[in-house]
């Protein structure tokens, strides 16, 4: 569920500059909801902020960096703002079987969209339980239900930011929180394009019925939320593809998935 928008209420939006993560703070402030944004880009998160109005503040953060993340909340509150919502949608990915990965990179990964989900909820969460509002939305990926050769790392850390939302929502029931995690499948935003996977070698990997717009994503993802939903998956065909990825034996599925995925051509 979704708490009221509030005059000092704030919703944090990670990885804003771009994508889905512009999208979803572009629905949000559609809904009257002040934003924080947040991500690396300090001008495009200006520009955007500008966009969007005065209840919308820059706030630019390297989230891979545990010291910046720390001083998020402190930077938030001296706007005189308190989160109400929390959008965990930074993340990265890297290409490639594991044993030609670069280790700084891998560990770049789980910083950004392991720890930096873990952390921030842990920052903000304590007061949303105090006020008795509050909503958090963890970006992760269709690429949770599943190991996915190739990109081990993206996979594996979607599937704990599943996991770890489920939990979370468990522990807040009956406190006014809610938490949901959002799965998308492919999305046009040119973030496969940032590890190699440009658009039309992914397409043929996945149909273009599976594709959706962030703009799209955006909408269904505020309105899942919204709804007090636990998984939020936009598409009918990712969802059938989420259950089949969930469900099939990992003996048929993992030879598959490993023929197919760019990243194992580079193996």
């Amino acid at each position: 569920m979704l708490p009221a928008s509030s005059s000092t209420g704030v919703a944090p939006v990670t990885g804003a500059s771009k994508g889905i993560g512009e999208q979803i703070a572009r629905e949000l402030a559609r809904r009257g909801y002040g934003l924080a944004l947040v991500a690396r880009g300090a001008d495009e998160l200006r520009a955007l902020a500008d966009d969007l109005g005065p209840a919308a503040h820059a706030v630019p953060t390297d989230l891979s960096r545990p010291q910046d993340r720390a001083a998020l909340p402190e930077r938030i509150a001296a706007l005189g703002l308190e989160v109400d919502i929390l959008v965990n949608n930074a993340g990265m990915s890297n290409l490639g079987p594991v044993a030609k990965a670069d280790p700084a990179a891998e560990l770049t990964l789980v910083e950004l969209d392991v720890a930096a989900v873990v952390d921030l909820c842990s920052r903000f969460v304590p007061g949303m339980v105090t006020r008795g509002r509050g909503a958090v939305l963890n970006v992760a990926s269709v690429g949770a239900f599943g190991p996915v050769p190739g990109q081990a790392t993206y996979g594996a850390a979607k599937a704990f930011v599943l996991s770890y939302t489920h939990a979370l929502r468990e522990e807040l029931r009956g406190t006014g929180v809610s938490a949901a995690t959002l799965c998308p499948g492919p999305v046009r935003t040119g973030f496969g394009e940032q590890v190699g996977i440009p658009d039309d070698e992914a397409e043929k990997m996945l149909p273009p019925f599976m594709w959706e717009q962030p703009d799209t994503v955006a909408r269904v993802a505020v309105d899942g939320l919204a709804a007090g939903r636990a998984v939020i998956v936009p598409g009918a065909a990712n969802r059938v593809a989420a259950a089949l990825n969930h469900l099939t034996p990992r003996r048929l599925l993992l030879p598959m998935l490993a023929r197919v995925h760019p990243g194992m051509k580079t193996s």
